[in-house]
């Protein structure tokens, strides 16, 4: 639930969550989330849209999109995502939290959640003998919704 402050809260204490409870896990210790814009749907969309149930799934726009970045640490978690995404006609969609984190790093002040989330995107930044900096590893994620707690 969200908890209103006197004081806006710093970008610099959030925690991921795949739903599997280990959002304190090194692997889920992400160092940049990018969240796309919330846009609503134009009236006569949302009016066809009702009219018009379907069992089909609704395919994610460009809008619905999460970028998620983290240092590279060996791990291969997110790449078997990934990797799995692409070679299987039907991947289970997994859940995602996003917690923002007060100061003291233990109370959760917003929540988002996301829903029926797949990965689309696996990208890594260049490698550079000269410059010595630590290497992205970058997902983008489309979801079917969200909601904020």
């Amino acid at each position: 639930m969200a908890v209103m402050r006197d004081r806006p809260v710093l970008n610099s204490n959030f925690l991921v969550d795949f739903g599997h409870g280990k959002a304190h896990d090194q692997h889920e210790g992400f160092a940049e989330v990018v969240f796309p814009e919330f846009h609503l749907a134009a009236p006569a969309a949302r009016e066809m849209e009702a009219t018009h149930e379907t069992t089909e799934p609704k395919p994610a726009c460009a809008a619905n999109r999460l970028i998620l970045k983290r240092g590279v640490c060996g791990g291969l978690d997110l790449y078997a995502w990934w990797h799995k995404e692409r070679s299987v006609k039907a991947p289970r969609r997994r859940s995602l939290k996003i917690h923002l984190l007060a100061e003291d790093h233990e109370t959760i002040v917003l929540t988002w959640h996301f829903h029926k989330v797949r990965p689309v995107t696996l990208s890594y930044s260049p490698l550079r003998a000269q410059e010595g900096v630590v290497v992205l590893e970058t997902i983008e994620l489309a979801f079917e919704s969200f909601e904020m707690s």
